[in-house]
């Protein structure tokens, strides 16, 4: 299934059924008066949250919907049938927004959430509702109140408790791949991965993790380059963010620096992030030969003096994988 966490729909509410104008016609009664029935109110508008649903891919490419209108009224007094509401199922993490002001209307989190979006119009009284002692034969009856109209944008960001992030080939999707049942794309080159991946991290004794891979970042992603920042909101929710750095690839000081090239653009895309419990996986250790474990022993000496907390690992070969596990299910 194709992954889209961004959609904008436009909604209209149902109009309300016209009022009847209607008399009574009975046999032996004459005069017998107004009976019209009132107009039924028209469908209203819902968005509902759904933990079934991983993507908004069912709005790329329908994008207006509306409700039915009230049926109008009609004679002995017999209201219109009010017309059905219309509820969209999102999934369970979206934001809903007004397109037009940017004002956040809900944040839908829990599965069977809904927000009311908006009413349908109300139905027209019928013209017995309108007679009098001194007007006791209207002829007249309201019409039915129109409905209204609006634009949504849906944005979806993950419920996940750990997030994943990295440079692109740092092994993130190999390390989710490790710890999870999850199955994401892993290639030998840049951005294979191009849209976050989820999976349930299961620990002995522990409730489950929710962890999502995020596409990797480049430097200038702030400014567009690479993915840019379109996937960042997906760790906005995490408790713990885990940076994954490509040892094979850096020296000491090249791990600080990756390091801090994540740091700055996540500062770039939102200060608040910097504020969550982070920790350095130094990954791909299989591929450090004997005489190059020094450099492992130097980068963990540099990491240490900045005040970063750091796990040696290898997502691919397993090494360093339980002692992960361990400290995540102290974290949580």
């Amino acid at each position: 299934m194709r992954f889209l966490d961004e959609a904008v729909v436009t909604v209209r509410s149902g109009n309300g059924g016209r009022g009847c104008v209607s008399f009574r016609k009975e046999k032996y009664i004459p005069r017998g008066g107004p009976d019209g029935g009132d107009g039924g109110d028209g469908g209203s508008i819902k968005v509902r949250a759904s933990s079934r649903l991983r993507t908004l891919i069912q709005y790329n490419s329908r994008k207006f919907f509306k409700a039915p209108n009230g049926a109008p009224g009609r004679g002995k007094n017999q209201t219109g049938k009010n017309g059905r509401d219309i509820v969209l199922e999102v999934p369970t993490g979206t934001v809903v927004a007004d397109q037009e002001t940017g004002e956040v209307l809900a944040d839908l989190v829990r599965d069977g959430e809904e927000f009311f979006v908006l009413p349908g119009g109300r139905g027209g009284k019928g013209n017995q509702h309108f007679a009098t002692p001194t007007q006791r034969a209207p002829r007249f009856a309201q019409p039915g109140e129109p409905g209204r109209e609006m634009r949504l944008r849906f944005s979806l960001k993950s419920l996940a408790d750990i997030g994943i992030i990295g440079l692109p080939n740092a092994g993130k999707s190999t390390l989710l791949s490790r710890l999870t049942t999850a199955h994401p794309r892993i290639d030998d080159y840049p951005f294979s991965t191009l849209v976050p991946n989820l999976g349930v991290l299961e620990l002995e004794d522990h409730a489950p993790l929710t962890i999502a891979d995020i596409p990797g970042l480049i430097e200038g992603a702030s400014q567009g380059r690479g993915l840019g920042h379109r996937f960042l909101k997906h760790i906005e929710r995490t408790q713990l963010l885990l940076h994954v750095i490509d040892i094979s690839a850096h020296s000491p000081d090249g791990i600080l620096e990756s390091f801090m090239i994540l740091k700055h653009e996540l500062e770039a895309y939102d200060p608040a992030l910097l504020r969550k419990a982070q920790m350095v996986l130094i990954n791909k250790i299989d591929l450090l030969g004997s005489c190059r474990r020094d450099l492992l022993e130097r980068t963990g000496k540099a990491l240490s003096r900045a005040g970063f907390e750091f796990l040696a690992i290898s997502a691919l070969t397993g090494e360093g994988i339980d002692a992960l596990k361990e400290i995540l299910s102290k974290k949580f």
